[in-house]
């Protein structure tokens, strides 16, 4: 006779699971690799799989702003006519999503042998932390979490006092502020003719083909904004992605991390920056299925074992503002409950089940003669 063997369960919260807190820059640990157990001499005909622990990945989106002083901005009226002029330097990050995904990692408490005889057909599908699938049936692969984005940026890019690179010996050698503004400005108004000559196609020398054109062009439009920003100031935008991980315990608020407005993502216990918060309020504590009288089942001798997963809501908050609140099922708050496990090894008709990655829940179970037609 085939046998199970159902471990014991340990899902006390209070002493058994922690919060697990990581600033990460790289992705958490999503696995697109899966195989198949089958009952071998070499593993004793056993075949050991593990339930999941429901962690959250948590994609943050935050733009940080940098603001540049121009040396000149007193000229600013003067000489461009506007009064839009940036009189201090600054820098603030701000956040503009917050994307939130479960997936599963391993329970190092609930880890499980399905032992069998020899001869026997039935297969489980894990992944690579040995999580479990699918039984009798292929398991698909867990989604990976793509690549970080990189980096992208807004406005234009100028290098330290890069208006310095457009002027003469004369700018040089002048004392007076004023002086130097005017002679800024002069320099100015010949770019932008410079740049309607070429358009109108009324300059001395005009390039050879388009490509050249746009070099011209761009090169001159780049000199225009060294020297308009040495007026109005500078402003450019950066926009950062940074992913973080948390393991959900029990009803909590705590710190995910903190955002400074000069070292933008920091850690949780750095208090340069100010929190950012993740709260955990559960909404449903995952019951055992009941019977058609409503009484609860009893746990099946030797009993496959998968998840009954509870529920809650997740909300992210930065300064009082909600940026994220939606509900999810987790693993943990929920029970363990089991399959009978005669199903997988009917000899006519095998059942066949599918199980929720990041929960471990009962996803799809059926018979295998019915699937595959």
């Amino acid at each position: 006779m085939t046998t199970f063997k159902f471990s014991k369960v340990s899902f006390m919260r209070n002493t058994l699971l922690t919060a697990v807190i990581l600033l990460a820059s790289a992705v958490p640990a999503f696995s697109q690799q899966t195989k198949i157990l089958t009952a071998e001499k070499h593993n004793e005909y056993g075949l050991i799989y593990t339930l999941p622990l429901t962690a959250l990945e948590v994609e943050v989106t935050a733009v940080r702003e940098v603001r540049t002083a121009g040396p000149y901005y007193r000229y600013a009226k003067k000489y461009t006519g506007s009064d839009n002029v940036i009189k201090e330097d600054g820098e603030n990050w701000t956040i503009q999503s917050v994307k939130v995904r479960p997936y599963g990692v391993p329970n190092p408490d609930s880890r499980y042998i399905m032992q069998l005889k020899p001869g026997a057909l039935t297969y489980i599908g894990v992944d690579a932390d040995d999580m479990l699938l699918s039984i009798n049936h292929e398991p698909t692969d867990v989604p990976k979490a793509a690549p970080l984005p990189e980096n992208r940026f807004e406005g234009e890019k100028l290098a330290d006092k890069e208006y310095l690179k457009y002027v003469d010996e004369d700018f040089i050698a002048s004392q007076s502020s004023a002086k130097q503004a005017q002679m800024l400005a002069e320099n100015l108004m010949e770019i932008r003719d410079a740049k309607v000559s070429l358009t109108r196609g009324t300059a001395e020398t005009m390039p050879a083909d388009g490509k050249q054109m746009e070099l011209m062009l761009n090169s001159l439009a780049h000199q225009e904004a060294a020297l308009t920003a040495a007026f109005l100031g500078n402003v450019t935008r950066e926009t950062v992605v940074r992913r973080f991980s948390y393991i959900p315990a029990d009803n909590a608020k705590n710190t995910l991390f903190r955002l400074s407005d000069f070292e933008g993502f920091v850690a949780s216990d750095d208090y340069s920056g100010e929190p950012v918060y993740i709260s955990v309020h559960i909404t449903d504590e995952g019951a055992l299925p009941t019977d058609a009288k409503g009484e609860e089942k009893k746990l099946p001798k030797d009993a496959v074992a998968y998840c009954v997963p509870g529920a809650a809501k997740i909300t992210i908050s930065y300064m009082g503002k909600n940026l994220f609140s939606s509900e999810f099922e987790i693993a943990q708050f929920g029970v363990t409950f089991g399959l009978n496990p005669a199903i997988f090894t009917d000899k006519k008709s095998p059942s066949y089940a599918v199980f929720d990655p990041s929960t471990g829940a009962l996803k799809e179970i059926g018979v295998m003669k019915e699937s595959a037609e």
